[in-house]
Protein backbone atom coordinates (compact mmCIF):
# COMPACT_ATOMS: atom_id res chain seq x y z
CA UNK A 1 0.00 0.00 0.00
CA UNK A 2 2.82 2.54 0.82
CA UNK A 3 4.85 1.46 -2.38
CA UNK A 4 1.52 2.01 -4.46
CA UNK A 5 0.90 5.29 -2.41
CA UNK A 6 4.52 6.62 -3.50
CA UNK A 7 4.06 5.74 -6.97
CA UNK A 8 0.94 7.75 -7.33
CA UNK A 9 2.39 10.53 -5.54
CA UNK A 10 5.40 10.54 -7.61
CA UNK A 11 3.23 10.46 -10.88
CA UNK A 12 1.17 13.46 -9.57
CA UNK A 13 4.30 15.50 -9.19
CA UNK A 14 5.51 14.92 -12.54
CA UNK A 15 1.33 15.53 -14.18
CA UNK A 16 2.06 18.89 -12.17
CA UNK A 17 4.38 19.90 -15.57
CA UNK A 18 1.80 18.79 -18.25
CA UNK A 19 -0.39 21.59 -17.62
CA UNK A 20 3.07 23.63 -18.28
CA UNK A 21 3.91 22.43 -21.22
CA UNK A 22 0.47 22.96 -22.85
CA UNK A 23 1.12 26.66 -22.27
CA UNK A 24 4.57 26.37 -23.51
CA UNK A 25 3.41 24.33 -26.74
CA UNK A 26 2.27 26.93 -29.74
CA UNK A 27 0.13 24.27 -31.75
CA UNK A 28 -3.93 23.79 -30.64
CA UNK A 29 -5.35 21.50 -28.42
CA UNK A 30 -6.06 18.59 -30.71
CA UNK A 31 -2.54 18.30 -32.70
CA UNK A 32 -1.00 18.83 -28.87
CA UNK A 33 -2.49 15.80 -28.00
CA UNK A 34 -2.24 13.89 -30.91
CA UNK A 35 1.51 14.08 -31.50
CA UNK A 36 1.50 13.43 -27.74
CA UNK A 37 -0.20 10.03 -27.92
CA UNK A 38 1.38 9.29 -31.22
CA UNK A 39 5.08 10.23 -29.92
CA UNK A 40 3.87 8.13 -26.16
CA UNK A 41 3.17 4.70 -28.83
CA UNK A 42 6.57 5.05 -30.49
CA UNK A 43 8.13 5.05 -27.09
CA UNK A 44 6.55 2.06 -25.71
CA UNK A 45 6.71 0.34 -29.14
CA UNK A 46 10.46 0.66 -28.99
CA UNK A 47 10.55 -0.76 -25.48
CA UNK A 48 8.16 -3.69 -26.53
CA UNK A 49 11.11 -4.54 -28.58
CA UNK A 50 13.24 -4.95 -25.41
CA UNK A 51 10.63 -6.62 -23.00
CA UNK A 52 8.81 -8.67 -23.47
CA UNK A 53 4.84 -8.16 -23.45
CA UNK A 54 2.01 -10.17 -22.87
CA UNK A 55 -0.09 -11.70 -26.00
CA UNK A 56 -3.61 -10.96 -26.01
CA UNK A 57 -6.97 -11.26 -27.61
CA UNK A 58 -7.82 -8.70 -30.46
CA UNK A 59 -11.26 -8.37 -28.49
CA UNK A 60 -8.85 -7.09 -25.85
CA UNK A 61 -6.57 -5.14 -27.85
CA UNK A 62 -9.92 -3.15 -28.89
CA UNK A 63 -10.86 -2.98 -25.04
CA UNK A 64 -7.29 -1.25 -23.92
CA UNK A 65 -7.94 0.96 -27.25
CA UNK A 66 -11.45 2.30 -26.33
CA UNK A 67 -10.24 3.34 -22.72
CA UNK A 68 -7.29 5.17 -24.46
CA UNK A 69 -9.69 6.79 -26.47
CA UNK A 70 -11.62 8.07 -23.24
CA UNK A 71 -7.40 9.30 -21.98
CA UNK A 72 -7.26 11.02 -25.53
CA UNK A 73 -10.50 13.02 -24.79
CA UNK A 74 -9.46 14.30 -21.49
CA UNK A 75 -6.12 15.65 -22.78
CA UNK A 76 -7.89 17.36 -25.56
CA UNK A 77 -10.72 19.19 -23.58
CA UNK A 78 -7.68 19.37 -20.28
CA UNK A 79 -5.24 21.00 -23.19
CA UNK A 80 -8.09 23.41 -24.55
CA UNK A 81 -9.24 24.58 -21.36
CA UNK A 82 -5.50 25.48 -20.39
CA UNK A 83 -5.46 27.67 -24.20
CA UNK A 84 -8.87 29.27 -23.52
CA UNK A 85 -7.90 29.73 -20.07
CA UNK A 86 -4.52 29.75 -18.27
CA UNK A 87 -2.84 26.55 -16.89
CA UNK A 88 -4.14 27.44 -13.19
CA UNK A 89 -8.15 27.71 -14.36
CA UNK A 90 -7.29 23.70 -16.01
CA UNK A 91 -5.47 21.86 -13.41
CA UNK A 92 -8.25 23.17 -10.87
CA UNK A 93 -10.83 22.15 -12.54
CA UNK A 94 -9.29 18.83 -13.07
CA UNK A 95 -9.35 18.52 -9.30
CA UNK A 96 -13.39 17.87 -9.96
CA UNK A 97 -12.39 14.21 -11.05
CA UNK A 98 -12.60 12.86 -7.42
CA UNK A 99 -16.26 14.28 -7.46
CA UNK A 100 -17.34 12.27 -10.52
CA UNK A 101 -15.86 9.20 -9.43
CA UNK A 102 -17.94 8.84 -6.39
CA UNK A 103 -20.49 8.75 -8.20
CA UNK A 104 -19.57 7.32 -11.87
CA UNK A 105 -17.47 4.27 -9.99
CA UNK A 106 -20.74 2.90 -7.77
CA UNK A 107 -22.95 3.37 -10.75
CA UNK A 108 -20.52 1.18 -13.59
CA UNK A 109 -19.19 -1.21 -10.86
CA UNK A 110 -22.73 -1.43 -9.16
CA UNK A 111 -21.65 -1.03 -6.02
CA UNK A 112 -22.96 1.38 -2.81
CA UNK A 113 -22.44 4.94 -3.11
CA UNK A 114 -20.36 6.09 -0.33
CA UNK A 115 -21.20 9.31 1.46
CA UNK A 116 -17.81 9.67 2.76
CA UNK A 117 -16.35 9.80 -0.77
CA UNK A 118 -18.96 12.41 -1.57
CA UNK A 119 -18.39 14.22 1.22
CA UNK A 120 -14.69 14.51 1.01
CA UNK A 121 -15.02 15.02 -2.81
CA UNK A 122 -17.78 18.22 -1.90
CA UNK A 123 -14.69 20.19 -0.68
CA UNK A 124 -13.37 20.26 -4.08
CA UNK A 125 -16.73 21.58 -5.65
CA UNK A 126 -17.01 24.09 -2.45
CA UNK A 127 -13.36 25.20 -3.56
CA UNK A 128 -14.01 25.31 -7.27
CA UNK A 129 -17.53 27.27 -7.22
CA UNK A 130 -15.40 30.00 -4.41
CA UNK A 131 -12.79 30.24 -7.00
CA UNK A 132 -14.49 30.91 -10.30
CA UNK A 133 -18.21 32.66 -8.58
CA UNK A 134 -16.27 35.97 -9.17
CA UNK A 135 -14.83 35.60 -12.24
CA UNK A 136 -16.47 34.42 -15.16
CA UNK A 137 -13.84 35.73 -17.53
CA UNK A 138 -12.53 32.75 -18.53
CA UNK A 139 -15.80 30.49 -18.61
CA UNK A 140 -15.16 28.23 -21.88
CA UNK A 141 -12.14 27.58 -20.51
CA UNK A 142 -13.26 26.44 -17.45
CA UNK A 143 -16.99 24.41 -18.92
CA UNK A 144 -14.20 22.56 -21.08
CA UNK A 145 -11.66 21.75 -17.81
CA UNK A 146 -15.15 20.22 -15.85
CA UNK A 147 -16.15 18.18 -18.76
CA UNK A 148 -12.49 17.11 -19.03
CA UNK A 149 -12.40 15.59 -15.36
CA UNK A 150 -15.49 13.81 -16.46
CA UNK A 151 -13.51 12.16 -18.69
CA UNK A 152 -10.88 11.62 -16.94
CA UNK A 153 -13.00 9.78 -13.73
CA UNK A 154 -14.27 7.46 -16.71
CA UNK A 155 -11.10 6.57 -17.70
CA UNK A 156 -9.80 5.73 -13.91
CA UNK A 157 -12.79 3.75 -13.07
CA UNK A 158 -12.02 1.62 -16.90
CA UNK A 159 -8.05 1.52 -15.96
CA UNK A 160 -8.55 -0.04 -12.84
CA UNK A 161 -10.37 -2.71 -14.00
CA UNK A 162 -8.03 -3.04 -16.73
CA UNK A 163 -4.86 -3.23 -14.27
CA UNK A 164 -6.33 -6.28 -12.19
CA UNK A 165 -6.46 -8.41 -15.80
CA UNK A 166 -3.02 -7.27 -18.06
CA UNK A 167 0.34 -6.09 -17.18
CA UNK A 168 1.45 -2.40 -17.01
CA UNK A 169 3.30 -2.09 -20.32
CA UNK A 170 0.55 -3.87 -22.33
CA UNK A 171 -2.23 -1.34 -20.87
CA UNK A 172 -0.07 1.76 -21.25
CA UNK A 173 0.90 0.63 -24.72
CA UNK A 174 -2.62 0.02 -26.26
CA UNK A 175 -3.70 2.58 -24.70
CA UNK A 176 -1.46 5.01 -26.22
CA UNK A 177 -2.51 3.24 -29.68
CA UNK A 178 -6.56 3.38 -29.53
CA UNK A 179 -6.18 7.08 -28.14
CA UNK A 180 -3.96 8.41 -31.34
CA UNK A 181 -6.21 6.51 -33.60
CA UNK A 182 -9.21 7.73 -32.08
CA UNK A 183 -8.03 11.57 -32.04
CA UNK A 184 -6.54 11.04 -35.40
CA UNK A 185 -10.37 11.03 -36.50
CA UNK A 186 -11.09 14.35 -34.99
CA UNK A 187 -8.15 15.89 -36.28
CA UNK A 188 -9.75 16.60 -39.74
CA UNK A 189 -12.87 17.58 -38.13
CA UNK A 190 -10.90 20.10 -35.85
CA UNK A 191 -9.14 21.64 -38.31
CA UNK A 192 -12.34 22.34 -41.09
CA UNK A 193 -14.27 24.10 -37.36
CA UNK A 194 -10.79 25.88 -36.47
CA UNK A 195 -7.81 26.10 -38.74
CA UNK A 196 -4.36 25.69 -37.36
CA UNK A 197 -1.82 27.77 -38.04
CA UNK A 198 1.25 25.64 -37.24
CA UNK A 199 0.21 21.74 -38.32
CA UNK A 200 3.97 20.81 -38.11
CA UNK A 201 5.33 21.72 -35.00
CA UNK A 202 8.67 23.86 -34.30
CA UNK A 203 12.00 22.73 -33.39
CA UNK A 204 10.74 23.63 -29.68
CA UNK A 205 7.59 21.97 -29.57
CA UNK A 206 9.26 18.99 -30.68
CA UNK A 207 11.28 18.67 -27.86
CA UNK A 208 9.06 19.90 -25.80
CA UNK A 209 6.75 17.17 -27.18
CA UNK A 210 9.21 14.52 -26.92
CA UNK A 211 9.49 15.23 -22.54
CA UNK A 212 5.60 15.60 -22.27
CA UNK A 213 5.42 11.74 -24.35
CA UNK A 214 8.38 10.31 -22.38
CA UNK A 215 8.78 11.48 -19.15
CA UNK A 216 5.41 12.93 -18.30
CA UNK A 217 3.28 10.20 -19.94
CA UNK A 218 4.88 7.04 -20.62
CA UNK A 219 6.44 6.97 -17.58
CA UNK A 220 3.82 8.62 -15.54
CA UNK A 221 1.40 6.29 -16.56
CA UNK A 222 3.08 3.28 -15.60
CA UNK A 223 3.01 4.22 -12.09
CA UNK A 224 -0.26 5.19 -12.30
CA UNK A 225 -0.90 1.69 -13.40
CA UNK A 226 0.55 -0.34 -11.12
CA UNK A 227 -0.53 1.72 -8.48
CA UNK A 228 -4.05 1.03 -9.86
CA UNK A 229 -3.57 -2.43 -8.81
CA UNK A 230 -3.77 -1.36 -4.90
CA UNK A 231 -5.63 1.34 -5.04
CA UNK A 232 -9.27 2.77 -5.70
CA UNK A 233 -10.06 4.63 -8.56
CA UNK A 234 -11.26 7.02 -6.10
CA UNK A 235 -7.98 7.36 -4.04
CA UNK A 236 -6.27 8.07 -7.33
CA UNK A 237 -8.68 10.83 -8.71
CA UNK A 238 -8.55 12.54 -5.29
CA UNK A 239 -4.70 12.60 -5.18
CA UNK A 240 -4.42 13.97 -8.23
CA UNK A 241 -5.79 16.86 -6.95
CA UNK A 242 -2.22 17.82 -5.82
CA UNK A 243 -1.58 18.46 -9.61
CA UNK A 244 -2.96 21.97 -9.30
CA UNK A 245 -0.58 22.73 -6.59
CA UNK A 246 2.16 21.43 -8.54
CA UNK A 247 1.20 23.05 -11.90
CA UNK A 248 0.36 26.66 -10.10
CA UNK A 249 3.71 26.72 -8.71
CA UNK A 250 5.15 26.43 -11.99
CA UNK A 251 2.93 28.48 -13.68
CA UNK A 252 3.34 31.35 -11.43
CA UNK A 253 7.16 31.03 -11.96
CA UNK A 254 7.23 30.93 -15.60
CA UNK A 255 4.12 32.92 -16.82
CA UNK A 256 3.22 35.26 -13.61
CA UNK A 257 -0.53 33.88 -13.50
CA UNK A 258 -0.23 35.24 -9.89
CA UNK A 259 -1.77 38.39 -11.04
CA UNK A 260 -4.83 37.25 -12.08
CA UNK A 261 -5.40 35.20 -8.62
CA UNK A 262 -7.75 36.65 -6.33
CA UNK A 263 -8.05 35.69 -2.44
CA UNK A 264 -11.23 33.56 -3.90
CA UNK A 265 -8.90 31.53 -5.39
CA UNK A 266 -6.13 30.73 -2.76
CA UNK A 267 -9.16 30.00 -0.58
CA UNK A 268 -10.78 27.57 -3.03
CA UNK A 269 -7.37 25.89 -3.50
CA UNK A 270 -6.88 25.73 0.21
CA UNK A 271 -10.51 23.74 0.23
CA UNK A 272 -9.26 21.47 -2.13
CA UNK A 273 -6.04 20.63 -0.72
CA UNK A 274 -8.05 19.77 2.54
CA UNK A 275 -10.24 17.31 0.76
CA UNK A 276 -7.05 15.67 -0.04
CA UNK A 277 -5.77 15.37 3.37
CA UNK A 278 -9.21 14.01 4.57
CA UNK A 279 -8.72 11.14 2.48
CA UNK A 280 -4.98 10.09 2.93
CA UNK A 281 -5.96 10.31 6.71
CA UNK A 282 -8.95 8.31 5.91
CA UNK A 283 -7.45 5.85 3.22
CA UNK A 284 -3.98 5.23 5.78
CA UNK A 285 -5.66 5.44 9.34
CA UNK A 286 -9.23 5.21 9.51
CA UNK A 287 -9.52 2.09 7.20
CA UNK A 288 -6.62 0.74 8.12
CA UNK A 289 -8.12 0.75 12.22
CA UNK A 290 -11.67 -0.78 10.65
CA UNK A 291 -10.00 -3.84 9.16
CA UNK A 292 -8.51 -4.45 12.46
Amino acid sequence: MKKALLQLHFAVFLAGFTGVFGKLIIINEVLLTWYRLILSALFLLLIARWRKTEQISLKSMCSIAAVGLLLGIHWLLFYGSIKYATVSVGVVCFALTGFFTAFLEPLLNRNRISIREIGLSSLTVIGLVLIFSFDSKYRFGIILGVISSFFCALFNIYNERLSKRYQTPTITLYQMIGGALGIGLIVPVYQLWIPALDFIPSRQDVLYLLVLSLVCTVFMYYLITNASRKLTAFTVSLSFNLEPVYSIILAILLFNESKEMTIYFYMGVGLILMSLLFQILDLLYFQKKSRV
